[in-house]
């Protein structure tokens, strides 16, 4: 999977966002195209590489010839409505307007529709906005990861006066998202680089573990102490056992591990029921040919590691083996929520695996259908169909 991270060490800005998506390889004439899908004129982009503090970086500016302007938010979602975007960027677009909004309406008490964007209503944040989005899709990138966010201190002025930094929109943007203090007296996190990569980012902190292909720099207009730098690196995400347990039920056990092959077959059955009466998980066989072709089973136990002196008595007392082999190993399980389908035959226990809310198995218990099947004298098979049928109902899936 391709992702990116932005490590914000000197901040964010919506300009610096996309100078470091042209950095790191995005095309200015893919992204002219799609801008005049906005149907939006009286602007100029401009792309120019520049040195913050040695390092080299692309900075990013809208030029705009219109003075003044002030939009609300139905104004920007008009705009988006009748361009030419694909539907997955202009959805994008409008989630990210749409936390503006909110932030708004909280500080300012009034109502979204009412609430003036100001600044953010302007051609070139709408400009630094779009670009953003077309360009995490252009770069086919997946999934979006950020450092925390360093936030400046002292006032600076605005449409509304002089305000405190962080602005207020700017904090209540990042609302939840980790931050500390940057230690500059001067604006490091402005409003449309809070709500773009508050909106976007999967998770802030630490670099994921990925390969680096491309990194790229964003400059900012500012000087500081620190290069005002926005760095992008992107590459492949590498998945850790963390990131493919996400949404499963997990735990350890221990998988014991026997080949047989001097030992009547007909003793398995109750070995078998011993294993699983001594909390064994699972237990299961395997034909295997061992050494001078013998024919022979592999008989696995999986067991929690506080059974396993209970499993091994019943193997070494009941079983021909010598010896075992034993290893740790790491289980992923379906949420499992259990329920009794109350069918014309009776109570029938039905097992339902869930992942994420989804409902991804509902499977009758067999031994409960067995036992209806040979006492109504019924085909085993209609009894598991009629309690699949009454899950279903009951679950409303059909």
């Amino acid at each position: 999977m391709r992702i990116a991270y932005f490590d914000c060490f000197s901040g964010i800005s919506g300009d610096m966002f996309v100078g470091a998506l042209l950095d790191a390889g995005l095309k200015i004439e893919i992204l002219e195209k799609e801008l005049n899908k906005l149907n939006l004129s009286g602007y100029q982009l401009e792309v120019n590489k520049v040195l913050k503090k040695g390092i080299s970086a692309s900075q990013f500016k809208v030029k705009i010839q219109e003075k003044g302007v002030e939009r609300r938010f139905k104004d920007i979602l008009n705009i988006l409505e009748e361009s030419k975007l694909d539907e997955e960027i202009k959805n994008e677009v409008k989630k990210i307007f749409f936390k503006i909004a909110e932030a708004e309406s909280k500080i300012h008490q009034e109502d979204i529709e009412k609430i003036h964007f100001h600044e953010i209503g302007g051609l070139d944040s709408i400009m630094d906005i779009s670009s953003a989005v077309i360009g995490i899709k252009a770069l086919e990138i997946k999934e979006i990861y950020s450092s925390p966010l360093p936030l400046g201190q002292g006032l600076d002025q605005c449409a509304h006066g002089i305000l405190p930094l962080p602005a207020p929109a700017t904090l209540e943007l990042l609302k939840n998202i980790p931050t500390y203090s940057g230690g500059m007296e001067s604006e490091m996190v402005t409003p449309t680089g809070a709500a773009i990569i508050s909106t976007l980012t999967k998770d802030f902190g630490e670099r994921p573990l990925m390969k680096i292909e491309k990194i790229g720099y964003g400059a900012g207009e500012r000087e500081f102490s620190i290069p005002n730098l926005l760095r992008v690196s992107i590459g492949e995400k590498i998945l850790r056992d963390r990131d493919l347990m996400d949404g499963y039920v997990h735990d350890e056990a221990l998988l014991i591990e026997t080949n047989i092959d001097d030992m009547n077959p007909e003793f398995y059955n109750y070995i078998m029921d011993e294993l699983f009466s001594q909390g064994a998980l699972d237990v299961f066989l395997t034909p295997i040919q061992m050494k001078k072709n013998r024919p022979a089973q592999m008989l696995s136990i999986i067991v929690y590691e506080q059974n396993l002196k209970e499993i091994l008595e019943v193997l070494f007392s009941e079983s021909t083996t010598l010896g075992v082999r034993i290893k740790e190993v790491k289980r992923l399980k379906l949420t499992q929520a259990n329920f009794i389908a109350e069918t014309k035959y009776g109570k029938i226990k039905v097992k339902v695996g869930v992942f994420k809310e989804d409902i991804k198995t509902i499977a009758p218990e067999y031994q409960d259908c067995q036992k209806i099947a040979q006492q109504y004298q019924v085909p085993l098979k209609e009894i598991y169909e009629e309690a699949k049928k009454v899950a279903y109902d009951k679950l409303g899936l059909r």
